[in-house]
């Protein structure tokens, strides 16, 4: 059991991040002993501990016990940790080197993070504020620069890997459907259903312009073959025949879909009114915001996409900033497509810090708007999802790649190589750490002018060969959020303490995956990183009984009985 020691401030990051790291824990009660205290607060009480971890810039009276001295404080860094890099957006204290004591994190070659004590009490001192941190990643988000790292993951896991150092067991349901090792999301922004809604406007005219002079230059950079340039130009003259119906609309996105990613479930965003561009758009050509189409024109593809097992939702307009606007947006698509409460993701990803709390009280059951239009990777710093804070029940389904970021000329125009190393990056990541991985691939992408459907069927392919889970947005989301209805509580027992679950919903599926770490030897003292061995059971959320006599065959251990009197 992890007690937690932090600011009155804190108190609903503090549970936000304990939804991420899915482990016992408990705000720090006087008197009880506890496997690991995590503390933020610079007033630290007694406590009965094996480890300490405590974080925060400012003087702690915990810091005198360890003999440490601040040495110079900033606002943002770069922190190494082993191989690790991790970004700091608050504020950062370093601290003078001294005897007794060894370095966990550094900033440059200064000290950020060090290891006091013996193996029976152990002390962890850094110099930032883990809840502060999780406070800007939730709420602010990455800069581009550092998309491409998962800091909020990263965080949790250099605080598991400490408790694990310091030979304590420990019990976590981590974010990994059992038999799979992470989640996909395919998901689909539907601006355009057709190239037939466009004569004479700037759509038309763009295609034409890249159909032609763009695609023979992306053919002399190598950015697609002769072949395509070709296509392209046949496209172009076959223009009026689609206008007249004689030819096939090329820009028709749902049977190339439905074909492609046949036995996978997937999640269209749909626009609810059409010729609406939108309120409050910053930006250039606001204008180019409104659609030719909206959820009415799509009758029969609707039925379609609901017969292939697909889930459709909202492609918000308005809903960023308006409740009413919100309620009327998902009132539309709810009644075009039967589905009570839909998810939304807004239209150009238009969001504000307001966004969050105006979704919820429009009704929506989940948004998936937080990620990069520039970039891919991790916005929120995770590949989780998560409750945005001052909301209560809207959840938030992280996007982290995207067509348009990979390969338009005015983002990252990567080619088709460079675009799946980009990629890979993130995929391994959740290959190590779980979390949903969240694809985006417009209506038109997968034809001329474009041509990235080849890239997208590759992508698809190694999802599949990673044993991922597949489930719509919505479908990905209700996991999650079953997950977060299990609570810990402890049980007093022959040797010592048990964790226990409690789960209050209906069958869970795919089943959890229930990770028991039993203990070790501790490394920390040694300086070095003891083998974090795991045992994974799965669990339906059903037969709790069972379930707990497998938990307590790993913690059958004596508690710590370590006093660490942190009072200067």
């Amino acid at each position: 059991m992890i007690g937690v020691i932090a600011r009155p401030d804190q108190v609903e990051v503090v549970e936000e991040f304990f939804e991420l790291f899915k482990t016992a824990w408990e705000y720090h009660r006087p008197g009880r002993v506890y496997d690991v205290v995590v503390a933020t607060a610079d007033e630290i009480p007694q406590v009965r501990a094996r480890l300490v971890v405590a974080y925060g810039p400012r003087t702690k009276n915990l810091d005198a016990w360890v003999g440490i001295a601040g040495r110079e404080r900033h606002r943002g860094a770069w922190l190494s940790e082993g191989e690790t890099g991790l970004p700091i957006y608050g504020e950062l204290s370093t601290f003078a080197a001294g005897a007794n004591r060894s370095c966990c994190v550094t900033r440059n070659r200064e000290i950020a993070g060090v290891v006091a004590g013996s193996p029976d009490s152990i002390v962890i001192r850094l110099g930032y504020d883990l809840f502060d941190e999780v406070r800007f990643l939730l709420s602010s988000g990455q800069p581009v620069e550092h998309a491409h790292l998962p800091t909020l993951d990263i965080h949790i896991r250099m605080l598991r890997d400490w408790i694990l150092n310091a030979g304590m067991p420990l019990l976590e349901i981590p974010a990994i459907p059992a038999g799979h090792l992470f989640s996909v999301c395919l998901t689909h922004d539907i601006d355009f259903v057709g190239i037939r809604n466009h004569k004479f406007d700037h759509s038309m005219w763009g295609f034409l312009y890249r159909a032609t002079f763009e695609a023979v230059r992306r053919t002399f950079r190598g950015r697609i073959s002769t072949g395509q340039l070709r296509k392209s130009l046949r496209a172009v003259v076959s223009l009026p025949f689609v206008y007249l119906g004689w030819a096939k609309d090329f820009w028709e996105p749902f049977a190339w879909y439905l074909e492609v990613e046949k036995g996978l479930p997937s999640t269209y965003f749909l626009i609810p009114f059409k010729r609406r561009a939108g309120e409050k758009v910053a930006g250039p050509h606001p204008s180019r915001r409104a659609t030719a189409y909206d959820v009415g024109d799509l009758v029969d593809s609707t039925a379609a996409l609901q017969r292939a097992g697909c889930e459709l939702a909202v492609h918000g307009i308005d809903s960023w900033h308006s409740v009413e606007k919100g309620c009327e947006e998902l009132g539309r698509v709810a009644d075009a497509t039967g589905q009570n409460r839909p998810g939304i993701r807004m239209h150009w990803l238009l969001r504000d810090e307001r966004t969050p709390l105006v979704l919820e009280a429009a009704g929506y059951a989940y948004d998936s708007t937080v990620g990069y239009n520039e970039t891919i990777g991790y916005r929120a710093g995770t590949g989780q999802v998560f409750r945005p804070l001052g909301t209560r029940r809207l959840l938030e389904l992280p996007l982290h790649i995207q067509d348009g970021a990979l390969f338009y000329p005015q983002r990252l125009d990567l080619s088709e190589p460079e675009a799946e190393k980009r990629s890979r990056v993130l995929i391994d990541h959740a290959c190590d750490s779980g979390g949903a991985l969240t694809i985006l691939w417009h209506d038109r992408s997968h034809g001329p002018e474009r041509f990235w459907g080849d890239f997208y069927v590759r992508l698809v392919h190694a999802l599949k060969s990673e044993g991922a889970w597949f489930g719509t947005a919505g479908e990905v989301v209700s996991w999650f959020r079953k997950r977060r209805q299990v609570a810990f509580t402890t049980a007093e027992g022959v040797g010592g303490t048990a964790p226990r679950l409690q789960y209050p919903g209906e069958e869970i599926f795919p089943a959890l995956t229930v990770r028991i770490y039993p203990p070790t030897t501790s490394a920390l003292g040694a300086g070095r990183k003891a083998t974090s061995e795991f045992v994974d059971i799965p669990w339906n959320g059903k037969s709790v009984e069972e379930m707990e006599q497998k938990i307590a065959s790993h913690f059958s251990h004596r508690p710590p009985q370590v006093v660490i009197n942190s009072v200067s």
